[in-house]
């Protein structure tokens, strides 16, 4: 062995969640965008945002904000917050509704006209692409909905999906922040991307777009993605190109990520450490079919609890991103939970080695359901309620799996997202 194994007595469950929710406060909007908010223009502030935390960021911005003010934001429903000056719209996600539809065209609608003394404010985070679906001339609503869904499904990753989504939709690609031209353009963004790109939160609608109409084709066609005619012409011939860096539409924009997954997981780590359990952060940009990941990471575990390589227990490993489920069955579930179910087959009911994983935003998948906890007797408590792990793994249907042993992760809209959190404790 590599070294001693420390003793520790903890709550072991209890530790988990308490990591969750560090992750979570630390990225809560009340804490992280008075900081960031800019001078008060000349000319008139208008707030415009969308996401899973639009809501309370514009609350942030109304109790922190001297002078007058007005605006919009979209978030998904029951993710509202009770706001003075800024309207607050809830729309659907992940797949979009004509709720959101309409609230992208009012937003553009307060944008235009305005002069060079103005100020738009605009607040993204996670789950703004879907919230802020409106079509591109030329094309339906219902067309982008269907695509929404199946890329949903494919098994793309977040920056394909959203690659498809900045060439298809009326604000994405930074056609939000040209429309306000010649305004000043401040973004406040909370990342829920892997590598907290600008142009993959909420699709970009503040800057430019290096990615082409020939990209989101290539796309399609390699997850098989049929679309409508309308949407392939609108692809083939370039008539959907974004905002391209360079384009003077967007010189005076200001882009700030305010709170990204990396904080969050350094969160979680100080938790750890005050229980003197040593953190590893092993990266906050996962990304990858959840399951693999999930065994993946399985491996390491198993290393480290049976043979103290290449770190000594007590430790907790930590890890963010976004991961992907390709859905062949019918099951209920989303990607947390799934890379948590393929972990814990994988660990094989090891009496050393726990886990929680969830989605920041409090929802895996589209239940509201943030994820799920594995415990050393997780199998064993399986086997005696007739569940098969193996079985709900193929029917992507860990959501009920974890449902069924009291081991779902509840914790209601948490108003923030920057996206998966995975810790994986070994004693």
């Amino acid at each position: 062995m590599a070294g001693a194994v420390r003793a520790v007595t903890i709550d072991h469950r209890r530790f988990l969640r308490d990591m969750l929710q560090a992750a979570i406060d630390a990225a809560a909007p009340a804490r992280c965008v008075p900081a960031h908010l800019p001078p008060r223009p000349k000319g008139r502030t208008i707030v415009v945002g969308a996401g899973k935390a639009a809501a309370s960021m514009a609350a942030a911005v109304e109790a922190h904000w001297d002078g007058p003010l007005e605006g919009m934001v979209v978030t998904r429903y029951g993710h509202g917050a009770a706001c003075q000056r800024i309207e607050v719209v809830e729309a659907s996600h992940p797949v979009p509704d004509r709720a959101g539809d309409r609230a992208a065209q009012r937003i553009l609608e307060l944008v235009s006209d305005l002069s060079q003394h103005d100020l738009v404010l605009v607040l993204l985070s996670g789950g703004g692409s879907a919230l802020l679906t409106s079509p591109i001339a030329g094309l339906a609503f219902d067309e982008l909905a269907d695509l929404n869904e199946k890329l949903l499904r494919s098994g793309a990753t977040i920056g394909e999906i959203n690659c498809v989504r900045r060439h298809v939709n009326a604000l994405a690609g930074g056609r939000l922040a040209a429309a306000c031209y010649p305004a000043k353009v401040v973004g406040l963004l909370i990342s829920d991307v892997p590598g907290d790109s600008p142009a993959d939160i909420a699709s970009g609608p503040t800057v430019a777009d290096p990615t082409t109409c020939a990209d989101a084709m290539a796309v399609l066609e390699h997850f098989g993605i049929s679309v409508s005619p309308a949407l392939q012409r609108l692809l083939a011939s370039g008539r959907g190109e974004s905002i391209k860096p360079g384009d003077p539409h967007l010189a005076g924009v200001e882009t700030h990520i305010i709170a990204a997954p990396r904080k969050s997981l350094q969160a979680a780590a100080d938790v750890a450490r005050g229980a003197n359990i040593t953190p590893r952060l092993l990266s906050d940009r996962l990304e990858g079919e959840a399951r693999h990941v999930g065994t993946a990471l399985a491996g390491i575990a198993r290393q480290i609890a049976d043979h103290a390589e290449p770190m000594v227990p007590p430790c907790v490993l930590l890890s963010g991103g976004e991961t992907t489920v390709t859905v062949r069955g019918e099951g209920r579930g989303g990607r947390n939970s799934e890379f948590l179910l393929a972990f814990g087959i994988a660990v094989d009911g090891h009496p050393h080695i726990f886990a929680i994983a969830g989605d920041t935003d409090g929802i895996d998948g589209v239940e509201e359901i943030a994820g799920a906890i594995w415990l050393p007797d997780s199998q064993a408590r399986a086997c005696r309620l007739g569940l098969d792990p193996k079985l709900s793994l193929a029917r992507n249907d860990a959501h009920s799996f974890f449902e069924s042993l009291g081991d779902g992760v509840v914790t209601g809209p948490t108003m923030t997202n920057v996206n998966d959190f995975r810790a994986i404790l070994i004693v």
